[in-house]
C-alpha cells in the first residue's frame, strides 16, 4: 500500500478530470476519457452536461456540439448519462443479467407479454416517444413516487438497461426510443460480464484519479472502483483508497473553474469533504429560507482546492448573469478573487451574457 500526503490526492483528483492547466480541446476526447456527462433538466445558468464540458474546454465548447455528437452517433445516451460510443460494449457488457433487484427481476417476468408489445410497436412504427406506445402491463409499476405506475416509461428505460431499447435521441426534453440494433452500431460484440465489470472500473478509476473504498451504492454510476489501480492511504485522512498510479508523480498546473453541481469531481460527497474540506448540498429542492448557498450553486475550485460557491441565475430575457452571491468557504486573496471574478466573466461570455451584481 502507498501512501499518499492529502495534498498530493486533491490534485490527482482534480487532474483526472481534466480541470488543471493546460485545458483540453477536443470534446469526444475529454468526454471519453471522463466517461460520462450526466443529464439534468435543471438549466438555471446552462444544462449540467454543457457546463461540465466548459469547465473543461472554456469559450471553443458550444451546446450544439454535444447534439452533433450524439446524431453523428459518437456519444450514445444510457442510464440519464451521455457516454462515448466507443465505450458501449463494455457498458452493455456490464449489465449482462440486469436486474440484480428481485422486485425489478419479477415485474419484468410478470410483464413478458407487455415487453413483446412494446418491442413489436417500436419494430413496426421505428424511433418513437414513450406516449406513443401502448400501456399493455399486467401488473403496473408501484412506486411511492412520480415513477407510479408510469408502466411504458419504467418499461422502456427496463429495456434500455437490458441492451434491447437504446436511447435514439430526444424531441426537446423528451427521448426517443428504438430498438436498439437499429440505433447502436451493427456486429457489437459484449465481452463477457467479468471482464466489462473490470474494465469499466479501470476507466472510472481513470476519470477520478483516487476513489474511496467501500461506501454505499449511488443511483447511476458508482464511486466503487473495485480492484482497479493500488491501494492507497492519504495521509491523515481516514479510510482506504484506490488510486491510479498513471497519475503519480505527474506535474500539477492548477487554474480556477466553476463547476456544474453534478460534477463528478464533487458528486461523491464524502470524498469531497476529506480530500477538500468541502461541504455541498443540492438546495434546488429546499425552501428558499433554508438554503445556504443557493438554488443552482456552483462550486468553485481554485488550484487544488475547492474555495467557494457561486450563486447566480441566467436571466436570458434580461441579457444577464445575475450574480446574488459569491460565498466564500475559506477568506480569497485578491488574487483568488480577481480569478474567480475573471471565471465569472467568461462564464457570462460563453452564455452571451453580461454580469450584473
Amino acid at each position: 500500500m502507498i501512501r499518499i500526503p492529502l495534498e498530493e490526492a486533491r490534485r490527482i483528483a482534480v487532474r483526472a478530470q481534466l480541470l488543471d492547466d493546460p485545458r483540453p480541446d477536443d470534446l469526444l476526447a475529454t468526454v471519453t476519457h471522463l466517461t460520462l456527462l450526466q443529464l439534468d433538466p435543471t438549466a438555471a445558468i446552462a444544462p449540467s452536461a454543457d457546463l461540465v464540458a466548459w469547465s473543461r474546454l472554456g469559450a471553443r465548447h458550444r451546446p450544439e456540439h454535444l447534439a452533433q455528437a450524439l446524431a453523428g452517433r459518437e456519444l450514445f445516451e444510457l442510464d440519464a448519462f451521455l457516454r462515448p460510443t466507443s465505450q458501449l460494449a463494455i457498458i452493455l457488457g456490464s449489465l449482462q443479467g440486469w436486474p440484480t433487484s428481485a422486485a425489478t427481476r419479477s415485474w419484468l417476468e410478470a410483464n413478458d407479454s407487455f415487453r413483446r408489445d412494446l418491442l413489436s410497436r417500436l419494430r413496426e412504427q421505428g424511433a418513437s416517444l414513450s406516449r406513443d406506445l401502448p400501456d399493455t402491463a399486467v401488473v403496473p409499476w408501484r412506486s411511492t413516487g412520480w415513477t407510479h405506475e408510469r408502466n411504458v416509461t419504467q418499461l422502456l428505460e427496463c429495456l434500455v438497461l437490458t441492451g434491447e431499447v437504446a436511447i435514439a435521441g430526444r424531441v426537446g426534453r423528451q427521448r426517443v426510443f428504438d430498438l436498439a440494433e437499429r440505433v447502436y452500431p451493427s456486429g457489437l460484440a459484449l465481452p463477457p460480464k467479468e471482464d466489462a465489470v473490470r474494465r469499466r472500473d479501470e476507466l472510472r478509476l481513470r476519470a477520478s484519479g483516487i476513489a474511496r473504498v467501500g461506501g454505499p451504492l449511488v443511483p447511476g454510476e458508482p464511486y466503487q472502483v473495485g480492484e482497479a489501480g493500488v491501494a492507497a492511504e492519504v495521509v491523515d485522512v481516514p479510510g482506504s483508497w484506490r488510486v491510479d498510479p498513471d497519475q503519480l508523480d505527474r506535474p500539477f498546473t492548477g487554474r480556477t473553474a466553476l463547476l456544474s453541481p453534478f460534477d463528478r469531481l464533487i458528486h461523491d460527497r464524502r470524498r469531497a469533504e476529506a480530500l477538500f474540506g468541502f461541504e455541498y448540498v443540492l438546495e434546488m429542492y429546499k425552501p428558499a429560507s433554508d438554503r445556504r448557498w443557493g438554488y443552482y450553486a456552483l462550486p468553485i475550485l481554485h488550484g487544488d482546492r475547492l474555495v467557494g460557491k457561486l450563486d447566480a441565475t441566467a436571466d436570458r430575457r434580461a441579457g444577464r448573469l445575475v450574480v446574488h452571491a459569491v460565498h466564500q468557504d475559506v477568506p480569497f486573496s485578491p488574487a483568488v478573487a480577481d480569478d474567480v471574478d475573471a471565471e465569472i466573466a467568461a462564464l457570462a461570455g460563453w452564455l452571451g451574457l453580461e454580469v450584473a451584481r
